[in-house]
């Protein structure tokens, strides 16, 4: 992974940070000088939009496909398996020298119809098969794969609505890793979750979880904190979380940031989250969950850095303000 981590840098033009060199002027310039990623969700349908690409390659080293990795995407059938989004997402980051996150191998939403319809074993070894398909697909591609997404309720229990809790109980996430370790040996593998971002009874749960994983020897590298957030989130949590999970010997990620709200207010809370990040050693990197307002799934929100015209945002100037600090004071 350095080595990976280490070419990124290199093809996108970025080095580390010196302690002599002006400050960045983008968002995946201004991240790389602390050792960072910064990077966004994307469509490959938008790709034929002059200014998405031109944002997407001049602002972001890092990229998540949105949704073509999800299952219904990539296994639409079973044992047929559709990669042609994913591989769009993969060759446009390598032409560009961004790294790629995988989203997501197994969760309970955005299921195919037909893994919906099985049970017991039969959904155990489907679930196998799809995490071997789809991961060794990409084997080596991968910086870091959220491999299990969602998996837990508000009140830090496993999550009783989803068809692999109900139908497999508490192993499958242990199998899902295991799987996912020997189909891409080389990959992060993350556990991924949303309202986890403070400490709370959701948290605690998936706390509890990646403790066990760590002393029992399960091959999970990394959380992922969603981090969709309003102005009024309370935060004053955000940095204490991030690290204890960073002190069980995991990396952390802020996986699909965004804010719902405009000025000053958003601007505010990019910036604390960015601060946080910045201030925990393992947490690697930053991705938001789109690049403009007019195509986030919470649109009506103006939660992104750049409007729908992809002008940058009040809130773009305070993330790159602290990316830069960041650099800057030589982390």
């Amino acid at each position: 992974m350095a080595l990976l981590a280490s070419g990124v840098l290199a093809t996108s033009g970025v080095g580390l940070f010196t302690g002599t060199a002006h400050a960045a002027d983008t968002l995946g310039a201004s991240a790389a000088q602390s050792g960072r990623y910064f990077g966004t969700a994307i469509e490959p349908g938008y790709f034929g939009e002059q200014p998405y690409v031109n944002t997407l390659n001049q602002e972001f080293n890092s990229v998540v496909a949105e949704n073509n990795m999800k299952w219904e995407t990539t296994e639409p059938a079973q044992g047929q398996f559709d990669f042609s989004g994913g591989d769009q997402v993969v060759g446009h980051a390598e032409s560009q020298g961004m790294q790629v996150r995988g989203h997501t191998l197994v969760w309970h939403s955005q299921l195919a119809p037909w893994a919906q319809q099985l049970t017991g074993d039969a959904l155990n070894q489907a679930m196998v098969d799809h995490i071997n398909g789809v991961a060794g697909h990409y084997q080596g591609q991968i910086a870091s794969w959220d491999v299990v997404n969602e998996a837990f309720d508000e009140d830090g229990t496993r999550r009783d609505d989803s068809h692999f809790q109900q139908q497999l109980g508490d192993g499958y996430i242990e199998q899902a890793f295991r799987t996912a370790d020997a189909a891409d040996p080389n990959a992060q593998l993350c556990y991924n979750d949303f309202n986890t971002d403070g400490i709370n009874a959701k948290s605690n749960g998936v706390y509890d979880m990646v403790a066990d994983f760590k002393a029992r020897g399960v091959p999970i590298d990394c959380v992922g904190f969603q981090t969709h957030l309003s102005t009024d989130t309370d935060l004053s949590t955000y940095q204490q979380n991030l690290q204890r999970f960073a002190d069980l010997g995991v990396d952390v990620h802020v996986t699909e940031l965004d804010v719902g709200g405009s000025g000053t207010a958003q601007a505010d809370a990019y910036r604390t989250v960015t601060e946080s990040c910045l201030a925990v050693e393992r947490c690697k990197g930053i991705t938001v969950w789109g690049i403009t307002d007019a195509y986030s799934w919470r649109a009506e929100e103006t939660p992104l850095l750049f409007d729908a015209n992809y002008q940058k945002k009040e809130a773009y100037g305070a993330v790159l303000e602290a990316l830069n600090s960041a650099g800057t004071s030589g982390r």
